[in-house]
């Protein structure tokens, strides 16, 4: 099999530091795969330029490289769209790839691309096992995926899945503590990021923003007044400012969405062959669509329309391409809990602060709290003395209120004249004197070689 729109990607990266949020970790380099997709145009994974300060493309079996920059990105269902800078050209001699349709199960497929270990194309063949909604690890989100029971390693990520000579799906990860299972990126999924580049529509995939809990239980099913043969998913929760607010209440029942009846498990049959969870019907939707749902309200039938918006939980998953939000503020440095800064300890399910984790698991935006706000360290001062074991904490309040965010919680300490007290959540009391603290400014940022008290924005 010859695959000449296969390259190479080479890419060097720079992840910023959530110990220290104002710099970041020494540069790393890593080697990806993509495919031609277009005139100049090359698709690969998110995961394989998160982060990206240099990128570089080498076509199959010719030694030259041309730098490369990213077109086009979407995190949330980990792909790129790359373009070359210069030479100008240099993807000229290469036949793009035909995109294809959705394999069916049983499908052969080819998955072709660069593996560590070695410099010439490698393919691996299997099949199509499963096609499903799965959780895609660059980003924590639900989204549609295709499993294969060919090898997908390190280097091999971002190349595409051949089948019948077109791509069916690019390679994005592997399941863990298993062998020769991968799973893909499919063809509606990849066809909707290219159709939102060029209509230039926002890059994330939408959310709903609910959380439901199937309806399985008879008695769960006659205490909301579900009549019988009629099936679907309680909501239990819905978060503050996201798509469903306003329209959805908690112990709404959703019967049907875009068409598609739920069942009492929480799955769809998705083009009638694939039965998997409901938010499959957000594959190919775009941040703005509208999408026409079905409920029961206290046993009543009413038809509602849901304006989709991004998904914002929380507690932010992983982000790229961005630096962390810090505020330093007499030596005390103020983030935004998301999992990045989770992920500075090993093995952060278990070893991060329990009251972290439940707000990664559990928490949701609120009108009171769009963001948990966390003091992180304490850069030690005479400004700050006695209150050095006070990091880690969730802040709870400061002079008395709660603050809806970092942005809002420097606004306060700001506008704040004379004594600021800032409350944390196991009780901890820090209380400092705003004059102080604009005379230690200089100080301690020198002393601590920080280039400026807060991130950009801020």
């Amino acid at each position: 099999m010859s695959s000449p729109a296969v390259v190479r990607v080479f890419a060097t990266s720079q992840d910023p530091d959530f110990d220290a949020p104002w710099q970041s970790r020494t540069p790393s380099s890593s080697t990806g795969s993509g495919v031609v997709i277009g005139p100049g145009e090359i698709l690969t994974g998110a995961h394989v330029v998160a982060n990206g300060t240099f990128l570089q493309i080498q076509k199959p079996s010719h030694p030259d490289k041309a730098v490369a920059r990213v077109k086009a990105v979407s995190h949330d269902c980990d792909l790129a769209l790359l373009e070359i800078v210069e030479p100008v050209g240099f993807l000229d001699d290469v036949e793009p790839a035909e995109l294809g349709a959705l394999p069916k199960l049983r499908d052969e497929v080819s998955v072709v691309g660069y593996p560590v270990g070695g410099e010439e194309i490698s393919i691996t063949e299997g099949v199509v096992s499963r096609v499903e909604v799965q959780r895609y690890s660059h980003s924590q989100r639900h989204l549609l995926a295709v499993t294969v029971d060919a090898a997908i390693n390190a280097g091999n990520s971002g190349g595409p899945v051949f089948g019948n000579g077109k791509v069916v799906g690019i390679a994005f990860q592997k399941l863990t503590g298993v062998d020769n299972i991968g799973e893909m990126v499919p063809p509606p999924i990849i066809r909707a990021f290219l159709e939102g580049v060029r209509k230039g529509k926002r890059p994330e995939a939408p959310a709903l923003g609910i959380s439901t809990q199937n309806l399985e239980n008879p008695l769960l099913r006659r205490h909301l007044a579900v009549p019988d043969g009629v099936s679907g998913v309680v909501v239990t929760q819905v978060e503050h400012g996201g798509a469903a607010h306003g329209v959805l209440e908690p112990r709404d029942v959703i019967t049907s969405i875009d068409g598609q009846p739920i069942a009492n498990n929480g799955t769809v049959s998705y083009l009638a062959r694939h039965r998997t969870r409901f938010d499959v019907v957000l594959t190919g939707r775009f941040v703005g669509d509208v999408l026409p749902l079905e409920i029961l309200r206290r046993g009543e039938r009413q038809k509602l329309e849901l304006t989709l918006g991004p998904w914002a939980p929380l507690v932010p998953r992983s982000r790229y391409d961005l630096p962390p939000t810090y505020f330093v503020y007499g030596g005390l440095v103020f983030q935004t809990l998301t999992r990045d800064f989770l992920t500075t300890w090993d093995k952060w399910w278990n070893k991060a602060p329990k009251e972290f984790l439940y707000h990664y698991y559990m928490g949701a935006r609120s009108a009171e709290r769009t963001e948990v706000v966390i003091l992180t360290q304490i850069l030690a001062d005479e400004i700050n003395v006695g209150y050095g074991h006070l990091y880690n904490e969730v802040i709870a309040t400061v002079n008395g209120e709660i603050p809806r965010d970092l942005a809002d919680l420097v606004k306060r300490v700001e506008a704040a004249r004379g004594a600021i007290e800032i409350g944390t959540t196991s009780g901890g009391v820090l209380l400092l004197d705003s004059e102080q603290v604009g005379k230690a400014a200089p100080r301690i940022l020198e002393r601590y070689r920080i280039p400026r008290d807060r991130s950009p924005g801020l």
